[in-house]
């Protein structure tokens, strides 16, 4: 995504004028609504899906109209958005395919590491008119990302392997937004596949070699205490090598990304290392 006060080009290559005030909103990514939120754009969001419920207060009041992978067409062109927010991770080309068809802009988003928060700040707020609010979270995210890095400068590497899934057993690669998260706290991702980004896991004696930390994340599969101490006892791993993490915090970009740096301060400094 490349933006500045003249030329809004979006991750899939497409340039946008900025809208107008009457701009109404359709955001199919969980994260992003929240960002638009942030931004002061909630009264122009008119449609969202049900996985997008943060901030609480502000999400009730925008209709749901579906998820990010299925969305309900015939409710949405009664809505009559002017502009979808998608992304290319969580939404799929068949659902953009669609939306092109009745909606004017559709916008197409896809940070891979937590420095294309800025341009994503950038592209929105340049979009729907809040560049100075852009500006302000920008600030607020290089603070908190300074602060981060100078924690983080003596920290040991540990190699952990981050399920968000099981049945089958999945992990991401290094070239994902999550990846690229736990790595500024220096947690290099294990099985990372170049042709994969969220591979499945085969769980085999090479794997727990390999591995010094186990990550069960809380989406897209809510990983449950009941099943992560199940883990760490059917495998013989000691418990605390076997925790649980937000992923809203490691997966969500956006504004989200801002609190994140001082989770993964929190998260870090209770680890165990080896």
């Amino acid at each position: 995504m490349r933006s500045n006060s003249d030329i809004l080009i979006d991750a899939d290559g497409t340039t946008h004028a900025p809208a107008g005030p009457d701009a109404r909103i359709a955001s199919f990514v969980p994260s992003i609504t929240e960002l638009l939120i942030d931004l002061g754009l909630a009264e122009n969001l008119v449609a969202r899906t049900q996985f997008c419920i943060h901030p609480a207060d502000a999400v009730k009041n925008i209709t749901a109209v579906g998820g990010t992978k299925k969305v309900g067409i015939p409710k949405l062109k009664d809505i009559a958005p002017t502009h979808a927010v998608l992304n290319i991770d969580e939404n799929t080309k068949k659902m953009a395919e669609a939306l092109r068809a009745f909606v004017p802009s559709v916008i197409v988003t896809h940070p891979i590491e937590p420095r294309d928060n800025f341009a994503l700040y950038r592209l929105l707020g340049g979009i729907f008119g809040k560049s100075r609010e852009a500006e302000a979270l920008c600030t607020r995210l290089l603070t908190a990302m300074s602060d981060l890095e100078a924690f983080a400068r003596d920290l040991p590497v540990v190699r952990v392997c981050y399920f968000c899934w099981k049945d089958p057993w999945m992990t991401v690669s290094r070239d994902t937004y999550i990846a690229r998260t736990l790595a500024l706290v220096n947690l290099e991702s294990v099985r990372h596949d170049d042709t994969v980004r969220y591979p499945e896991v085969v769980i085999d004696e090479a794997l727990f070699e390999e591995t010094d930390l186990f990550l069960f994340s809380s989406e897209p599969y809510a990983f449950s205490p009941e099943e992560i101490a199940a883990f760490a006892k059917a495998h013989g791993l000691p418990p605390e090598t076997c925790l649980p993490i937000d992923g809203e915090y490691t997966s969500w970009y956006g504004s989200r990304a801002i609190a994140a740096m001082a989770y993964l301060r929190r998260f870090t400094e209770t680890l165990p290392h080896p």
